[in-house]
């Protein structure tokens, strides 16, 4: 068997554009990958189209070569773009070695680590930043069945707050925890917006509240910085979601310092995914994988964790997503009670649905402005 071609498709979600890709083969057998990338959509389109020439006439079962060719060969850093077209071509290969034997993937991952995925909702608290916004939506939330919460508190924040807005930042964590009660899991999202002290403030400001991670709270880049406010940190910092090789999580790791590890498969490709997974579990780390991206991103962490041992969360947007989301994707997976199966059928188990993709245009709107007043809202900046 061997590619043939590369087809993307970009869907126009308000908050942000989701990029999706179809690996076709010489035997009939077409794959499904992701690529979406916040404010990237069209760029990392035309890197998986500047590239594809390198995996052309490729066997689909050769991940690991593909995956050299697309990252090694190319002798360029191009970084979160280039792991985006990276992981979306992969997925797409596993997607056909799955249909190809007819195993869904997690079973050519390594098979079933757990009954069921114990989900935590975020994107709930879409709306003003207010504590009778997120009172009242947390309770939502719970009722659904949700035994883990997460949600940024701090709004457009950036290294420092003064002192109204670190106090409404606690007011709304407090709402959270008073709406929810003490057996749920609070994901306090930092977004990568402190500064050491600042995170560290706000760490030991949030502990009588008993917040499970502190997701984010320094930017990525220095992971000293991250290492620093881990080890000082009374709550558990959480933290992976940027990196997009393994050598920035073994730097990470050999600190001992973060046991939560939010690896972003659509950075990594499954390959590599899998491999940090185990690198985690080698440093008695637990995995929660950042999907919060578009709905194949979700499928991919589903069977991920599922044969992960030391899974720990799964995320789950896309039900406080557009509406429409459910009719993406043939079957949309669904949350029951606050867990998740993975899809059972060969490959990722779902087809796109392009004619719902059709739909919802392109537009350079669509992206989520981190750093902007009212972000929460999810409006398209259009």
């Amino acid at each position: 068997m061997n590619i043939t071609d590369v087809r993307t498709y970009i869907l126009g979600n308000p908050w942000k554009n989701w990029l999706f890709v179809q690996v076709d083969t010489d035997e009939g057998i077409t794959g499904l990958g992701e690529g979406t990338l916040n404010g990237f959509a069209k760029t990392v389109e035309a890197a998986i189209h500047e590239l594809k020439h390198l995996i052309i006439g490729r066997d689909p079962f050769d991940v690991e070569t593909i995956g050299l060719r697309l990252f090694r060969d190319v002798y360029s850093d191009g970084g979160q773009i280039q792991g985006s077209a990276l992981a979306a071509i992969e997925t797409a290969c596993w997607d056909i070695m799955g249909k190809a034997t007819n195993q869904p993937l997690y079973k050519l991952l390594g098979g079933r680590c757990h009954d069921k995925l114990r989900c935590y909702a975020n994107g709930w608290y879409r709306g003003p930043r207010t504590p009778e916004n997120f009172f009242e939506k947390a309770k939502i939330v719970a009722a659904k069945g949700y035994t883990a919460l997460k949600f940024d508190p701090f709004g457009a924040a950036w290294r420092t707050v003064d002192r109204s807005d670190f106090s409404l930042a606690l007011e709304i964590i407090a709402s959270v925890r008073e709406a929810v009660g003490p057996n749920v899991d609070l994901l306090i999202e930092g977004h990568n917006r402190f500064s050491v002290h600042t995170a560290l403030q706000f760490a030991d400001a949030m502990l009588p509240y008993k917040p499970t991670w502190f997701e984010a709270p320094v930017p990525p880049q220095l992971i000293s910085a991250m290492v620093e406010v881990a080890r000082r940190s009374p709550v558990p910092v959480a933290c992976g979601e940027d990196y997009y090789c393994r050598e920035q999580f073994a730097e990470l790791l050999k600190h001992d310092a973060v046991h939560i590890i939010q690896l972003e498969p659509q950075f990594l490709g499954i390959s590599a995914s899998k491999q940090i997974c185990g690198m985690a579990h080698a440093h008695h780390g637990v995995t929660a994988p950042h999907s919060a991206q578009g709905p194949v991103c979700s499928v991919v962490c589903s069977h991920l964790n599922m044969a992960t041992p030391n899974f720990f969360l799964h995320e789950i947007f896309d039900e406080f997503n557009e509406p429409w989301e459910e009719h993406v994707l043939q079957p949309a997976l669904k949350v029951q009670n606050g867990y998740l199966q993975p899809p059972e059928g060969p490959g990722l188990g779902v087809e796109l649905n392009l004619e719902e993709v059709g739909k919802h245009p392109y537009h350079p709107g669509n992206w989520l402005p981190l750093f902007k007043q009212g972000w929460e809202k999810r409006e398209s900046n259009r």
